[in-house]
């Protein structure tokens, strides 16, 4: 499969649980204002972590020290 299709697939599944999440919580599908901002904060809060974790192991891996570990080389 390619990557374009995973994607797709992946997308589908996360719409499906959405939908079946609504439809145990009772929520109408156009969601309130505030549930719907909530999961929109939901998703970009999910999205930033991801990415941080991602940056992480990739400096871990290559043995590069975190920004905040550097240091200035004014010692």
């Amino acid at each position: 499969m390619t990557r374009t299709v995973v994607a797709y697939v992946i997308s589908l599944g996360a719409g499906i649980l959405t939908g079946l999440l609504y439809w145990l919580m009772g929520v109408s599908t156009p969601a309130p204002p505030w549930q719907a901002l909530c999961g929109l904060l939901g998703i970009l809060f999910g999205e930033a972590c991801i990415r941080r974790l991602r940056e992480r192991l990739q400096r871990r891996s290559r043995g590069t020290p975190a920004p905040s570990e550097q240091t200035t080389g004014k010692d």
